[in-house]
């Protein structure tokens, strides 16, 4: 009787631990593909999505917005990952671009990009979000494959930003071809120790904000208080000082002037 208990508990403590195993393997398992899901923050970041020559929710932009200036392409493969082209022909400032609302906290973006010929004074192939001078290190030449990456800061109630797949920046136009994959926007704790470029959104967008001009109000305010001001001083010098445009009245009809 002993021993049948002994081998009875021994059974239970098995199925036991292979129940736990089980489920402890399954949740492993299917926990990376919730995060992958989860947590990048744009959307069809791996351009696996679209149709002809235009990806999902990734649009065109440029400051020399011609077909002669510059061309975008998207390249479709089922052996390798999608990329995205920016192919400048003219010194100019394009990129494939997405909008997006995110909320308070530190965010990592970055992309794997390569060029070809892409000039070296201006600025070169990078990822953007569409503010002064938010951008990654930027890429000239030709190069190879290799990711480059950002840490932006959103404080207040989060922002809405564009992110940008670019060549070229504001008032640095440049030449040149570069092709993007694997795009990814992270939400993160804080960026790691020494980590470069990191970016305040709202620090900037404040410096960026132009001088307060004053409400309505203080203006109407501030007009009435001059008509006052310029009323009383009628009142009591007006009798002499403004004798003058008696004389103008009085020559302009005519009239002879009467003091």
């Amino acid at each position: 009787m002993i021993a049948y208990l002994h081998s009875h508990r021994r059974r239970r403590a098995i199925l036991l631990c292979a129940v736990f195993l089980g489920a402890a393997l399954a949740a492993a398992l299917a926990a990376p593909r919730r995060a992958a899901a989860a947590q990048n923050l744009l959307l069809n970041g791996d351009f696996a999505k679209g149709s002809e020559d235009q990806p999902d929710l990734w649009r065109t932009e440029a400051w020399i917005n011609k077909p002669d200036a510059f061309r975008a392409h998207w390249h479709s493969y089922t052996d390798k990952p999608c990329e995205l082209e920016v192919d400048n022909l003219q010194a100019d400032d394009a990129r494939w671009m997405q909008s997006l609302t995110v909320q308070p906290g530190w965010y990592q973006l970055s992309v794997e990009l390569r060029t070809e010929n892409v000039g070296a004074k201006e600025s070169g192939a990078t990822i953007s979000v569409m503010e002064d001078g938010i951008m990654s290190a930027d890429i000239h030449g030709t190069t190879d494959w290799q990711r480059v990456t950002l840490y932006l800061k959103v404080s207040g109630q989060g922002a809405d930003i564009d992110v940008a797949l670019r060549v070229g920046g504001f008032g640095s136009l440049n030449t040149g071809k570069a092709f993007f994959r694997n795009a990814s926007l992270i939400a993160i704790d804080a960026p790691p120790p020494n980590a470069t470029p990191t970016y305040d959104l709202n620090a900037i967008r404040q410096q960026s904000a132009p001088a307060p001009i004053g409400s309505p109000i203080s203006l109407v305010v501030t007009f009435a208080a001059l008509a006052a001001i310029a009323w009383a001083g009628w009142r009591i010098y007006g009798d002499d000082d403004f004798r003058i445009f008696n004389a103008l009245r009085g020559a302009i009809s005519g009239r002879p002037n009467k003091r």
